[in-house]
């Protein structure tokens, strides 16, 4: 008989390193917020998610990378996992013993009365970075936009739009090291990723361009104009917690 693999484990990774946002294998993004209510929970959430992590072998080889944020605000934790692809996702509840439920319930166990928000399914649609080398951010944003019906052609469009309006932009924004936009699955959403050098690079371009980010151009007023927007306003800043590779 051929002796059965060991089973992988999750490695941790550095809180400096981040997680690739384009990797070529990652044919799905699932992006969720949970509330914790206060810095305290929030900090004993992040604790409570890594001894769950790493005290249990890794769920699924179709999960790439496991990614934890705290929010800037004191109450938030963003979760940033990226997939093979749906199948793999799928499989993974199925699939008696993953872990999920025990690992969950250690959580829940160490912060009672977490509010676990909505998971937004995803796929990486397009990038915008300023060339060169990769660095590594010190601070995640994130941007969600809202449609008013489901139609993956038209979220794309709008981040097109949005791409050519940063790019035609006559003020630099220093701070931003890449954008990186994902459109749900039913095309109902769109999530920028957004990698800024620090908190403070992003709440100085805010305040420099009065409205958003952008400058007041005809490409940033068709953005802005864009029909079947309906909520364009959810803005959040993180710090990278922890983040989970299969070793």
């Amino acid at each position: 008989m051929r002796p059965m693999p060991e089973p992988m484990t999750a490695q941790t990774l550095s809180t400096g390193t981040h997680p690739d946002p384009v990797r070529a294998d990652a044919g799905r993004t699932f992006i969720s917020t949970w509330r914790t209510g206060s810095p305290e929970r929030q900090r004993q959430t992040l604790i409570a998610v890594a001894r769950a992590w790493e005290s249990r072998p890794w769920p699924h080889p179709g999960l790439l990378s496991y990614n934890v944020y705290a929010g800037s605000d004191g109450s938030t934790v963003l979760n940033f996992s990226q997939w093979r692809d749906e199948e793999a996702h799928r499989e993974f509840f199925a699939r008696a013993g993953n872990g999920r439920d025990a690992r969950n319930a250690d959580i829940d166990a160490a912060v009672p009365g977490i509010e676990r928000l909505e998971l937004v399914r995803t796929r990486h649609y397009r990038s915008r970075t300023g060339g060169g080398e990769r660095r590594e951010p010190g601070a995640i944003v994130t941007v969600r936009v809202d449609f008013d019906a489901p139609d993956p052609g038209r979220a794309r469009a709008w981040v097109d739009g949005v791409i050519d309006a940063l790019d035609s932009d006559p003020v630099a924004r220093p701070g931003l090291l890449a954008a990186h936009f994902h459109v749900s699955t039913d095309g109902s959403k769109v999530i920028n990723y957004a990698e800024w050098e620090s908190e403070r690079a992003h709440e100085d371009a805010l305040a420099a361009a009065g409205e958003g980010i952008g400058s007041p151009t005809p490409q940033w007023r068709e953005v802005r104009d864009f029909p079947g927007v309906v909520h364009d306003d959810a803005v959040a800043r993180y710090r990278f917690a922890y983040g989970f590779l299969p070793s």
